[in-house]
């Protein structure tokens, strides 16, 4: 990897934790930034849908209607006038398959991440069809 990309690889996953510590979520926070031309076209972090109660567990399981980071980032650039097409994820935890799947039709094409989402299969997806991925270890 070019000395250069990962100085910016490790700054915009620095911002992404950040942007993690925003979460209600007791479990595990998790924060997202999508990256476009080196610039931050939307960030996102793990949460209940807005209009809810921020509170995102539940005798100790997470609601099932919890946006996770990448998937809320995702859908901030739907409802604006930027595209994925072509960006950088920064996320502190690996997408699980569900995300892996948004990622992909969002047109990301690379997916940085500083931790392993205990499922696998989502970053295998994601190689499988083409997405170019990055483990950072901070």
């Amino acid at each position: 990897m070019k000395k250069k990309q990962l100085k910016y690889d490790q700054a915009y996953m620095r911002m992404a934790f950040e942007w993690a510590k925003l979460s209600h979520c007791d479990r595990k926070k998790v924060g997202a930034l999508i990256v476009k031309d080196r610039m931050i076209i939307s960030d996102g972090f793990n949460g209940t849908p807005t209009g809810f109660e921020n509170c995102c567990e539940e005798e100790g399981a997470t609601k099932w209607y919890v946006l996770h980071a990448e998937a809320n980032a995702i859908l901030k650039v739907a409802s604006s006038t930027q595209s994925c097409k072509n960006s950088t994820l920064y996320i502190t935890l690996s997408p699980c398959k569900e995300c892996s799947k948004l990622i992909h039709q969002s047109g990301i094409k690379r997916v940085v991440y500083a931790n392993a989402y205990k499922d696998t299969s989502g970053i295998d997806f994601l190689e499988k069809a083409g997405v170019e991925i990055t483990y950072l270890n901070n």
